[in-house]
């Protein structure tokens, strides 16, 4: 019997690392990490950007695992490509699952007027535009936050808050945390609840996640 192959994308400014702890049978899967490639300009649309990452997907109807933004990145992915099964944890499926701060930066433009930030120091930004949580996190969790090139982290903010998605795609399976101050509980609907789950879940409780992926494959 063949291996389902499983392909991990990770979270904004995070690489492969965050997914090392999930406790999947290695006889029962077959692990595939993507990374983040640098984008072509800031106006690159992300549907261009997902269509570039497709290309190291070799298997035919794989499963697609994205961690927050890389949540967003695989539900593009699999708009080109046809998936298994999807499955994000600590993201959101609409726009309507969006933070009403999002919407709000959107709309007036006002993460361009920190450039500065964005760029060299993303905890900085965080603490302005998502809270304080982040940047804690991130300073616990500094060797999974690698990814911090200029383009790359500009791009990647004026992505998610401008991402338009009106309608949840089927067959997707989504994992949330009940404390999650990125993408806050509250707005989320139809996901697999984890109690006490932040933003960075995906190390924190990492056997439960990862029994909740086995259950969902096993369907």
């Amino acid at each position: 019997m063949s291996k389902i192959p499983i392909y991990f994308m990770p979270g904004l400014a995070a690489g492969p690392e965050i997914f090392y702890k999930l406790c999947l049978d290695p006889n029962v899967y077959e692990f595939h990490y993507l990374t983040w490639k640098d984008p072509l300009g800031i106006e690159e649309s992300i549907l261009n950007y997902a269509r570039r990452m497709t290309t190291e997907v070799k298997h035919k109807k794989p499963v697609l695992v994205g961690v927050s933004f890389g949540g967003i990145i695989v539900q593009e992915m699999s708009k080109l490509i046809a998936a298994q099964k999807i499955i994000i944890i600590s993201s959101v499926k609409s726009t309507s699952e969006l933070p009403k701060r999002y919407k709000i930066a959107s709309k007036s433009k006002i993460y361009k007027l920190f450039p500065t930030q964005i760029v060299t120091k993303f905890e900085n930004y965080s603490k302005f535009f998502i809270g304080t949580s982040l940047e804690k996190k991130a300073k616990m969790y500094k060797k999974y936050l690698s990814v911090r090139g200029k383009s790359y982290i500009k791009w990647s903010i004026h992505t998610v808050v401008n991402w338009r998605q009106e309608k949840p795609l089927e067959n997707i399976v989504h994992i949330h945390g009940t404390d999650d101050n990125i993408f806050p509980f509250k707005n989320i609907k139809n996901c697999i609840e984890i109690k006490d789950g932040n933003h960075s879940m995906i190390i924190l409780k990492a056997k439960q996640i990862s029994d909740i992926i086995h259950q969902s494959l096993a369907c």
